[in-house]
């Protein structure tokens, strides 16, 4: 692949609903570009994009996939994106690096979640985008139901630029509003011109003003002209759109069906035409030496900057490190300051991956997408740039996950390889995290749903050849007193030669501390015991608060006061007396009214008002208490509540399915609560086993 210079090239990322045909939108692109010699499909698992494994087995997209395609002189880096919401950390690191977007909508099932959600990662990043139809070779679907749908949602600055023509329920061509021509397809993807339908006139009439308000809005003259009814040439109108829709005031609407290549050539072109190359972008860092705003803006005559949006580590590929160029000309030879890690790394090749290949290129002009593979240590969010020029573009933005499940090994030889296999799998997905859980004896992984620690399980058997059985988490109760009570503890005993004798009174109360185990205080008088023993039966102490004797639940709030006891000159030890302590203390703890504390998270739900009644009742029926609701910016609305931690196991599942997955949610450890009866019951019930295996 030749270098292609800032104004010659298009970084678009592909968006939509999970199933809108984004994958096989990317492999019609390819074809057409002469990347491909015949056109894959999903359902054959056979396309560049989904050139996974696992992707190919569940048929949809798990991972950002580049795919670089030449256009008329113009380089068109597409990253196709998952649409499912459980892997929008690989959309949100491709949107990232994008200029420009394609929100994908399938006309057959119209606007979705998923659309909706692509627009809010644009307006996030202010992204110019347009909106492309696919299925309209399906008989049924209206491209006008979707236009109108998302006018009512987004107004005035929905453009159609162009609409379908059929016959007798077939789509056989198109109008180029802008154009105010008819097009007829010829062999798929060519076409030629035709007459435009009457029965169109009065969509095409209502789109084509639309467009010319746009376009009159777009300057004075314009406006003045567009009033005393002047018509705007073809040149004009076209130069009115790119300038609208690089500030984001047009969003056009085009259509076609990819798996039968029409309105494909259009997209491209369409690209091409309206979509701003990386200079008329603004991208800005932080030089680390000055302290001061480093202005990259993609200008290839500033020094070296790029920035790590994603990293691929495949068993097969080895490790890619995914940059964007931020400003000046990198080369295959440079040796670049790695900002974040504050380290120098030798770039020994620069490649273009294309889907699962790469091919090596000699340098990246600004704006531009490549990989570097075996950069050791860089990780997703570094910044590179030259040493004597320090410029850090600080980290990327993603989803944090709060979907958990517990894992463990089906094979207990495989532990060490199943944390390697984790470790490299977190490498390249920042929304999972791996949590080593020490209190409860538990290892985590945390995700963005159920579907995406599947796929995560999925990955370590396929790529690392290890097992891992995924169980529902234990809850992190606890123990405390809510009485006092008052103990004589003695631990004697004769075996022969010298015995074991150990004797202390203690006191129990409620230290009003949740945030510590325990309170120890000695007032002992007349040294019925003696001082050399207090350490011991503190250690007893801190020994018998880790496992509680009412559920085997770390202890928290206990004061405990040594006030008296005895000793044998010669068989008294500390061993004895800190086993006096722990069966003192388990006596004392059960007659001091204990009881079982239960973790309360504060959950912040995020829905459309008209399910926050569903979700408010279905967070009462998990013991929760609403605190409030507030409307957020994008015009949502964000119920607060308090809810048991136990009871926000599989609730990702339930929120989509009660929202139609336009609902998210997050939480965190907010106190520690007395579990009402029923729930102290079964968990006192369940963990029998393990107070016995104290008590041994």
């Amino acid at each position: 692949m030749e270098v292609y210079r800032t104004d010659r090239i298009r970084n678009v990322v592909l968006l939509g609903h999970g199933g809108a045909g984004k994958t096989s939108l990317t492999e019609a692109m390819a074809y057409l570009s002469g990347i491909t010699s015949r056109m894959g499909r999903v359902e054959d698992g056979n396309t560049i994009s989904d050139f996974d494994k696992e992707e190919a087995r569940r048929q949809f997209s798990i991972s950002t996939t580049l795919v670089p395609i030449e256009w008329n002189g113009t380089k068109i880096n597409v990253l196709d994106t998952p649409g499912f919401f459980d892997f929008v950390g690989e959309a949100e690191e491709a949107v990232y690096a994008a200029d420009a977007a394609v929100i994908v909508v399938s006309g057959k099932s119209g606007v979705q979640v998923g659309t909706q959600r692509a627009w809010e990662l644009c307006e996030r990043y202010n992204l110019p985008r347009l909106f492309y139809v696919t299925d309209m070779d399906i008989d049924d679907v209206s491209y006008h139901d979707v236009v109108t749908k998302l006018q009512e949602l987004y107004g005035k600055r929905i453009a159609p630029i162009h609409m379908p023509i059929r016959e007798d329920g077939a789509f056989v061509g198109y109008v180029n509003i802008v154009k105010n021509k008819g097009r007829r397809y010829v062999d798929k993807d060519q076409k030629k011109d035709a007459d435009i339908p009457e029965y169109l006139n009065e969509h095409l009439g209502e789109y084509r003003d639309a467009l010319l308000e746009s376009v009159a809005e777009s300057s004075e003259e314009f406006m003045e002209r567009f009033f005393e009814g002047d018509e705007f040439s073809e040149a004009e109108i076209g130069a009115a759109v790119t300038t609208n829709v690089a500030d984001g005031s047009i969003v056009p609407v085009c259509m076609g069906s990819p798996i039968k290549l029409m309105g494909v050539r259009n997209l491209l072109d369409d690209i091409v035409s309206y979509f701003p190359d990386p200079s008329k972008r603004k991208r800005a860092g932080l030089d680390t030496t000055s302290n001061s705003t480093f202005d990259a803006d993609y200008d290839f005559q500033k020094a070296k900057t790029a920035h790590v949006f994603k990293t691929i580590v495949d068993p097969f590929l080895g490790k890619y490190s995914l940059i964007k160029v931020c400003s000046g000309v990198l080369k295959g030879d440079d040796v670049l300051y790695n900002v974040t890690q504050g380290k120098e790394e030798k770039l020994s090749k620069i490649h273009v991956l294309c889907g699962s290949k790469a091919t090596e290129v000699k340098e990246l002009h600004a704006g531009d997408i490549g990989a570097i593979a075996k950069l050791g240590d860089t990780q997703t969010g570094d910044s590179f740039a030259s040493k004597s020029h320090p410029v850090d573009f600080g980290q990327i933005a993603l989803s944090k996950p709060y979907t958990k499940k517990r894992y463990n090994a089906v094979n207990k030889q495989d532990i060490d390889k199943i944390a390697q296999g984790l470790t490299r799998l977190a490498t390249e997905d920042r929304t999972m995290r791996i949590v080593n859980d020490s209190a409860n004896h538990q290892t985590l992984i945390y995700g963005i749903g159920d579907m995406h620690i599947d796929v995560i399980a999925s990955k370590l058997k396929e790529r690392y050849k290890v097992d891992i059985e995924l169980t529902e988490p234990k809850i992190a109760f606890r123990e405390t007193i809510r009485k006092n009570s008052d103990v004589d503890s003695k631990y004697k005993k004769q075996s022969g030669g010298h015995g074991q004798y150990g004797h202390v009174k203690l006191r129990f109360e409620p230290s009003g501390d949740m945030e510590k185990p325990y309170i120890f205080e000695e007032v002992v008088v007349g040294g019925s015991v003696p001082k050399n023993y207090f350490p011991a039966v503190e250690k007893g102490l801190s020994e018998s608060v880790q496992s509680g004797p009412l559920a085997a639940y770390p202890v928290v709030g206990v004061k405990c006061v040594l006030y008296d006891g005895s000793y044998h000159p010669v068989d008294s030890s500390e061993m004895a007396f800190k086993t006096a302590t722990i069966m003192g203390f388990k006596k004392g703890f059960m007659e001091a009214g204990p009881v079982l504390l239960e973790p309360i998270v504060t959950m912040r739900v995020t829905v459309p008002d008209q399910y926050t009644g569903d979700v408010m009742g279905d967070l009462n029926k998990r013991r929760g208490r609403v605190l409030g609701m507030n409307p957020d910016k994008a015009g949502h609305t964000v119920v607060e509540a308090e809810v048991p931690e136990l009871e926000i196991y599989g609730y990702s599942n339930t929120l989509r399915s009660m929202t139609g997955g336009s609902g998210d949610f997050e939480y965190e450890f907010c106190r520690y609560e007395q579990a009402p009866g029923d729930v102290q019951q079964k968990q006192i019930e369940a963990r029998a086993n393990k107070i016995t295996k104290v008590e041994d």
